[in-house]
């Protein structure tokens, strides 16, 4: 049998799954946590960049302050 990943567009459709596998026509596995598709395979780091929105300034004193408070571990 073939294994596949689907996404759900509403409640309605989690229904129907579940009156297919009442009918023992499918079988689901595990249910996932309600994420978009796009944060399956996006690194965190790639969710946040550029949600600061600093300028030269404001971001050189922002690498300074992290350098600091990284080395005082």
């Amino acid at each position: 049998m073939d294994t596949l990943l689907i996404q759900l567009r509403n409640n309605k459709t989690y229904k129907l799954l579940q009156d297919l596998e009442d009918l023992r026509l499918i079988k689901i596995l595990a249910k996932r946590e309600k994420t978009g598709p796009e944060t399956y395979k996006k690194k965190d780091s790639a969710k946040f960049r550029g949600a600061l929105n600093l300028n030269a300034e404001q971001y050189a004193n922002f690498q300074n302050h992290a350098s600091k408070i990284r080395g005082e571990w």
